[in-house]
């Protein structure tokens, strides 16, 4: 079991949507809140990143820029540039102007919804992944071949550009926790990398419909129940049986938006016996009876590009 291919899987409501836009200097943009995950790549020129925060940040050719949790933020050519333009749908793709030419692939993932997931919750506002040389070339091969689908499209670009994307965002999300473990941070870097941890997560996403007990899988991770349950808090940010609710209710949920599962089925393939205690417990995490939440799934907003 692929944990991270899994709880991205789980917690995706629609496909990622994106846009390129070209800009020449002078140019500003701001760009409000949304919900998902947004990200920025940039295929050519430079450009900076001014956060709510009032930190600046540098971005140049090749450079992802994720955000986890859609944060509002400005783009420009410099910080002292004005912000004359917002991003919205419908906008010229490029202006022309007496400066530097900069291309810009926007957009969102729609993830979490109603019920996120902590690997993402953890997650900084603001994840930049330079392309240095020799760092993270997986991540540096995704973007080349976005940047030449979205310059020369070709038949079957409609169908590539959305998987490179999937592709784009798992890299990013690897590299970053690749950088974690390596500077031995704590959070979902550990739980990735701890075994007790990641076979206890493994165990929980293969089998959600079993009744899990902190004995049966401090037994299967080889370490005591006390270990276990110290050491999963730590790195996942809470205890073993609430992730086991927390990876019931995101399945079920998942069901809910992709399948035609009858809900008795659903309940079962979640761990409950009976289509009501389902239901009483999907309420009490989404605030939707599950047929409510069934018939309630819209097509997402998503970043103005």
């Amino acid at each position: 079991m692929d944990i991270l291919s899994e709880t991205i899987a789980a917690i995706r409501t629609a496909n990622p949507t994106s846009g390129m836009f070209v800009r020449h200097a002078p140019w500003g943009r701001s760009y409000p809140i949304v919900p998902g995950t947004g990200f920025h790549v940039v295929l050519q020129g430079s450009c900076w990143v001014l956060t709510p925060a009032g930190e600046s940040i540098a971005l140049g050719a090749g450079d992802v820029l994720l955000m986890p949790r859609g944060a509002d933020h400005l783009l420009a050519d410099d910080p002292g540039t004005p912000i004359t333009e917002i991003a919205r749908p419908g906008e010229p793709r490029e202006i022309a102007g007496p400066g530097q030419r900069t291309a810009l692939l926007c957009g969102a993932y729609a993830l979490g919804g109603r019920r996120g997931h902590p690997m993402l919750d953890e997650l900084p506002e603001f994840i930049h992944l330079p392309a240095r040389p020799g760092r993270h070339p997986a991540l540096r091969s995704a973007v080349d071949l976005l940047a030449g689908e979205l310059a020369e499209p070709r038949p079957g670009s409609d169908a590539v550009v959305p998987a490179l994307l999937d592709t784009l965002l798992l890299f990013a999300l690897r590299a970053w926790f690749d950088e974690q473990a390596a500077a031995r941070a704590a959070g979902w870097a550990g739980a990735f990398t701890d075994p007790a941890v990641a076979m206890t997560l493994r165990a929980i996403h293969e089998a959600p419909e079993k009744n899990w007990t902190v004995p049966e899988l401090s037994e299967l991770a080889g370490v005591s129940r006390a270990t276990l349950a110290r050491r999963f808090t730590a790195t996942v940010g809470e205890p073993p049986l609430a992730y086991v609710t927390r990876w019931r209710m995101l399945t079920a949920a998942r069901l809910l938006r992709e399948t035609d599962t009858p809900l008795a089925g659903i309940a079962r393939k979640v761990g409950y016996q009976s289509e009501f205690a389902f239901a009483k417990a999907f309420k009490r995490e989404y605030s939707l009876a599950p047929g409510q939440y069934r018939r309630a799934i819209d097509a997402p907003d998503v970043i103005a590009v």
